[in-house]
């Protein structure tokens, strides 16, 4: 998102300065304007030239914004004000990206802001979710709460990425190293074999013949093979980052077997856990399905969560659209419902974020013991089988020679 360089004054007359994040100078203005601030002057910041180098990006990790608002919350609990609660962290942290931008928000506290708007300048670095809940924490005078809230939340979220990503790496190394070993054979080693059949003078059996055909396609080919496979990847990306690829690509995953059920559960615990913790945190509700919906991360589930705000805001209530969208179990629907009835959606909402928690680790589990022998089956097949029908000749000519 580009960075822009303001001036302006406040009501009193003073002259403040800074920067903030935003798509556009007319963006600026009106968040200047928010904060009763007359803007002077406000010009794109040029961007500085880096070296790039992998692994020391400066991007501020989840982990690392995690400590951050549990010590913010801790600190502003034992009392301590918000401005010095920010120049103390903002000393002692490690990481340059996080340490500039909480450097900024000290100065805009100091120049009046609140805390939540001088967030909102950093979208990259605090998400709409984190920025609204600490503006409904401001509002209702639970910072220290709110922020523990978010905490928790934050390190929640880390653990199912984790448990997903420890699922698929698995799988995929595993097809990886097959198939680099495959190709290894092809290329280097099956060459050798038909320089020593050549000799043979007899017909060679079937699958050899064919693993010697594949190896001539892939020495010639391997390129123009490679080259292909990048296209199509860059070519399922681009589409992807369409409305229309993104909703067909998201709708086949949820729907997949095996995959999709945890891909479902895994959007009904983010789902359920984020409007849980910004329902109870004072964010009202239309507010909260927006946010929510923004940070589904399947599309299927966004544009559900999207015609549920809109039935809502026509005076329905939250479970009928949910039900009708066929994306949420009936349970989960049904417990929304008795949340909503009993005025406890919030803490329901919680239950059932728990509840799904502890089924992403029973999907892993399964899938995990599902691929495995999948897995040892297909390098059984692949590798095996390329190894035997290279081996083929040498038995047929060993039986020969005995007899």
């Amino acid at each position: 998102m580009p960075v822009f360089a303001y001036r302006g004054r406040t009501r009193t007359g003073q002259l403040v300065a800074g920067q903030m994040e935003a798509n556009t100078q007319e963006a600026v203005v009106a968040q200047l304007r928010q904060e009763r601030v007359m803007a002077t002057s406000v010009k794109p910041k040029p961007k500085p030239i880096q070296l790039k180098i992998p692994g020391f990006s400066g991007k501020v990790k989840d982990k690392e914004l995690a400590v951050f608002t549990r010590q913010i919350a801790t600190m502003i609990d034992a009392g301590l004000p918000l401005v010095q609660c920010i120049e103390v962290l903002a000393a002692q942290q490690s990481n340059k990206q996080l340490r500039k931008v909480l450097t900024e928000i000290r100065e805009n506290l100091e120049g009046g802001s609140t805390f939540a708007a001088a967030l909102k300048r950093h979208p990259t670095i605090f998400t709409p979710l984190y920025a609204n809940m600490v503006e409904a924490g401001e509002a209702g005078g639970l910072l220290d709460t709110v922020l523990t809230r978010l905490a928790a939340y934050i390190e929640k979220a880390m653990n199912l990425r984790r448990k997903v990503k420890g699922a698929l790496i698995y799988p995929a190394t595993i097809m990886t190293v097959a198939i680099a070993v495959v190709i290894f054979l092809l290329v280097f080693v099956i060459p050798t074999f038909k320089s020593l059949f050549q000799g043979f003078g007899a017909a060679l059996p079937l699958p050899t013949q064919i693993v010697l055909e594949l190896s001539r396609l892939v020495r010639q080919h391997l390129l123009t093979v490679i080259g292909l496979l990048v296209m199509a990847v860059l070519s399922l990306r681009f589409y992807y980052r369409t409305e229309k690829g993104k909703r067909v690509i998201d709708g086949i995953l949820l729907w997949a077997p095996v995959l999709g059920e945890l891909i479902r559960k895994v959007s009904v615990a983010k789902f359920t856990r984020t409007l849980g913790t910004l329902v109870s945190s004072g964010v009202p509700i239309l507010d909260g399905l927006d946010i929510t919906a923004k940070t589904a991360g399947n599309k299927v589930v966004e544009e559900a969560v999207l015609k549920t705000r809109s039935s809502i805001a026509e005076g329905k209530t939250i479970a009928e659209p949910l039900k009708a969208s066929g994306v949420f179990p009936p349970m989960v629907v049904q417990m929304i419902s008795v949340g909503e009835q009993t005025g406890s959606l919030d803490s329901m909402l919680a239950k059932i974020a728990d509840f799904y928690d502890a089924e992403v680790d029973q999907a892993v589990s399964n899938l995990t013991a599902l691929l495995e022998p999948m897995l040892m089956v297909f390098l059984g097949v692949v590798v095996g089988g390329v190894i035997i029908a290279m081996y083929l000749p040498i038995f047929k000519l060993v039986s020969v020679v005995g007899r």
